[in-house]
């Protein structure tokens, strides 16, 4: 590869703006020009994904029909190479380009200029990273076909939405065996012939971990595997109260919940690029997975527009295939961390072709199932679970009846053009850290709560569900808001602006689970 000393004819990428990054501590000036860095390129689709098809589409219908044309992904190929960049991978049906070079080559291609900064990330452990603001530029022959360049800017992307408490400080606690009996998952299942994935931005795990869990839990544990992606690896023993705590909670609650599923681990750098190719490798995978569960997450406004975009139509075409991807809604209440006075969904939580997963607070009888109390997790404005009205989708078809003057206090939620946008969450699931998860992390026993807990919760209980009607859901959404049955409905607390109430509402959705009710009400309709 030379380099290109000539400087293309670029036009703007709608979306590319991106602000300085929050809370930076130090510049250290223009990253290495020679450095070796990778991107993400995302080209337009063929036909537009518009409607849910009645069946999981194949692999080979969703590349013809919606992937990358033949004709695009060559002119993007022979455009990129022309400018000096290397096409380390290229694949038409998530019609995604991986392109390598260097920070001068890559910069010049796309009109930006890269600093190295060091910003305190999300979880508030400063980073030092790759930084950009303003704009990207593309390459004038490929206007209209290139729709996102991800991964220039390698800022943290989400954060993982779960709070640690030690054992001895939590008031009540349940084992997810317990957690199937109070919400009476499907007796006879166990994930036997299902693929369950979990996406992880971070962290890692030990064998060791999950045959100690498991074993004092009495169970034949899962098949693990970890998958590595854009160059990030299973690496646990890091950080037991940070990502590791989130890893092995995700598989711990899964494994479980479903023992008999195979579960594959996908990790990712913790970068917009990252978490896009983390979940189209695992949805995009033979065997399909039943399920994804996503425990990471960002304010949906914190997100690039072309980065949001590309995540929400990968997230489609999961669902096309008959992928059914489970997202924490977030634990930071209605405003979802942010600092500017105003409510906020959390991302990917927020987008339509993901089953958003809140969070309660659970009283219940371990030894009978019986549960005598469920409220909305609500601890203060950053231990309580996120909820409420997107600023970037419309309410989908299936939301348009809902209400939106569940509010336990001014603001309203920002109007759009349906009134509101798609409310979040779907459904809920025990997430308060005091009524937590009992599971182990780098040798400890731990009290783990929120959101990034419900969505492996409901994870496991989708591949139970797919197993034992043979069936894949995909985007289930739809079918859970025509049903009667299957929900405890929660009725009391807030998570800040929203209300709970009869029904559906912006803090935990539908309500948390029952099980067999809810294959029962599902097996109805199949």
């Amino acid at each position: 590869m030379s380099e290109e000393n000539t400087t293309p004819n670029r036009v703007p990428l709608a979306g590319s703006d991106r602000p300085a990054a929050a809370r930076i501590q130090a510049a250290h000036g223009p990253v290495d020009p020679s450095r070796r860095i990778e991107v993400t390129v995302i080209l337009r689709r063929q036909e537009p994904l518009t409607e849910m098809p009645a069946e999981p589409m194949t692999k080979e219908e969703l590349t013809a029909r919606h992937g990358a044309s033949a004709a695009d992904v060559n002119l993007a190929i022979e455009t990129f190479t022309r400018l000096g960049a290397d096409i380390i991978h290229a694949d038409p049906a998530s019609r995604r380009l991986r392109l390598g070079g260097t920070v001068k080559q890559l910069s010049t291609i796309f009109g930006t200029s890269l600093e190295e900064v060091t910003s305190s990330g999300p979880h508030g452990h400063d980073i030092t990273h790759r930084h950009r603001t303003g704009g990207l530029q593309i390459p004038a022959e490929l206007d209209g076909i290139v729709t996102a360049v991800l991964g220039l800017d390698d800022r943290p992307q989400a954060r993982a939405q779960f709070r640690a408490i030690p054992n001895a400080a939590a008031g009540t606690s349940y084992t997810p065996p317990e957690l199937a009996k109070i919400y009476n998952f499907p007796a006879g299942t166990d994930g036997s012939g299902q693929v369950v994935a979990i996406i992880e931005l971070g962290g890692g795990f030990g064998q060791a971990d999950l045959d100690a869990y498991f074993s004092a839990l009495g169970i034949t544990g899962p098949k693990v595997t970890a998958v590595g992606v854009d160059g990030a690896a299973n690496q646990p023993g890091q950080d037991p109260t940070g990502a590791d705590g989130e890893v092995l909670l995700d598989i711990e609650v899964v494994g479980a919940l479903a023992p008999r599923a195979e579960i594959l681990v996908y990790f990712a750098p913790n970068t917009d690029a990252g978490f896009l190719d983390a979940v189209i490798n695992a949805s995009h995978a033979t065997p399909a997975p039943a399920s994804i569960s996503i425990s990471w997450g960002q304010n949906e406004d914190e997100w690039t527009a072309q980065a949001r975009t590309a995540m929400d139509q990968a997230l489609a075409d999961a669902s096309a295939l008959g992928v059914t991807v489970t997202a924490a809604a977030g634990d930071n209440g209605s405003a979802d961390g942010a600092t500017d006075g105003k409510d906020h969904a959390d991302f990917p939580a927020a987008s339509p072709h993901v089953l958003a997963c809140g969070g309660t607070r659970l009283d219940a009888d371990s030894a009978t199932g019986t549960i005598r109390s469920e409220t909305v997790w609500n601890d203060g404005p950053h231990s309580a679970t996120g909820g409420g009205y997107s600023d970037a989708f419309p309410a989908p078809a299936w939301q348009k009846h809902l209400p939106s003057h569940n509010r336990h206090h001014p603001p309203a939620p920002k109007p759009t053009a349906a009134g509101h946008g798609r409310g979040v969450p779907d459904v809920s699931g025990v997430a308060d850290p005091q009524t937590g998860y009992r599971v182990r992390v780098d040798g400890k026993d731990m009290v783990i709560g929120g959101t990034s807990a419900v969505a492996p919760l409901w994870a496991a209980l989708i591949a139970l569900l797919a197993q034992d009607t043979g069936k894949r859901f995909g985007q289930i959404q739809p079918l859970l808001y025509s049903l009667r049955n299957g929900f405890h409905d929660v009725t009391a607390g807030n998570n800040g602006t929203y209300q709970a109430a009869a029904g559906w509402d912006p803090c935990t959705g539908l309500g948390s689970p029952d099980g067999t009710a809810l294959l029962t009400a599902i097996k109805s309709g199949i």
